[in-house]
């Protein structure tokens, strides 16, 4: 009889043998109304390993394909912007190659208009994949969430996220100013005229740790650690969040170092808070600082060589 059948037995047992009690063995009393019934354990069953949940900041709806796709998208559509760009403000007259890319660069409306478009048009993509495509809320999927630090690592107030990131910027301006750095770094052509440098500091502060942040902590990051493990997730995106701005500082790889570093310590916040706003304000705070020394330094960039 099946143990966990909660079916009553029939009545039409054969009677039992050697002058032994109904139904039992001999020697052995029959049960008592109402006893418990001890069910027999059961044996030679594997364990079923159970999963860790999915922690909320990491469940997301893309996968490789679709990082593949987004890559191949963000790297015709910056050579479009270029190439559009460069043809409609080069100059009328002939230019030698080299003269001509640097004009093109210290021009702002080249420099930092081709990226405030790509930017735009990198982030259409994504809201029409995920969000139209999808039915997804945008900037939720996205990771910016209320910070919610993991059993209280870290605290909810927005204001300590800023102020720590304009502490990483002070250690790594210290760090920086004992390392032996090139000149004519590619970045430095950018403040060497003051509307430039303006509008670059603008797109620092406003621009960048938006943008950065939505792509770098919000869309590559979830995908490396649901793949990989969130450790490696935050290295590899501090690593690539480092390499991205090393055109911009000519390869020198000790300024590439402390960038790789700031990227991971914003990943790093990142993942503890699960919010991407939390690496934000981190950013946000970095880069006003950079920004707030450099005008007070040239006097609102009217030292400029």
């Amino acid at each position: 009889m099946n143990p966990f059948d909660d079916t009553p037995p029939p009545n039409n047992l054969p009677p039992a043998q050697d002058g032994s009690p109904e139904n039992g063995a001999a020697g052995e009393l029959p049960p008592l109304a109402g006893a418990a019934t001890i069910i027999p354990e059961v044996t030679g069953t594997p364990p079923v390993e159970m999963k860790a949940p999915v922690p909320e900041d990491l469940q997301i709806s893309w996968s490789w394909p679709h990082f593949a796709v987004f890559l191949l998208f963000a790297f015709i559509s910056i050579f479009v912007i270029q190439g559009v760009l460069a043809f409609y403000l080069a100059p009328s007259h002939q230019m030698p190659q080299k003269e001509l890319e640097k004009y093109l660069l210290t021009n702002p409306k080249f420099a930092l208009g081709s990226m405030v478009i790509w930017y735009a048009v990198l982030f259409f993509f994504l809201y029409v994949t995920l969000s139209v495509l999808r039915g997804h809320r945008f900037w939720e999927i996205l990771g910016w969430r209320k910070i919610q630090p993991r059993a209280g690592e870290l605290p909810k107030n927005p204001l300590v996220y800023f102020l720590a990131g304009c502490g990483l910027s002070l250690f790594v301006a210290i760090v920086s100013s004992q390392m032996k750095t090139p000149e004519n770094v590619p970045i430095e052509e950018w403040f060497k005229q003051r509307e430039t440098a303006l509008l670059f500091v603008a797109m620092a502060v406003i621009v960048a740790p938006l943008v950065e942040e939505t792509l770098f902590r919000g869309y590559f990051y979830p995908l490396l650690a649901r793949s990989f493990g969130v450790v490696p997730g935050i290295l590899i995106t501090g690593l690539c969040f480092g390499v991205m701005h090393g055109a911009q500082l000519g390869w020198t790889w000790s300024l590439v170092s402390m960038l790789i570093l700031v990227g991971i310590v914003l990943t790093l916040v990142r993942a503890r808070t699960g919010s991407v706003l939390a690496s934000y304000l981190m950013h946000l705070g970095y880069n006003s600082l950079i920004s707030f020394f450099a005008i007070v330094g040239t006097h609102g960039f009217t030292k400029t060589n």
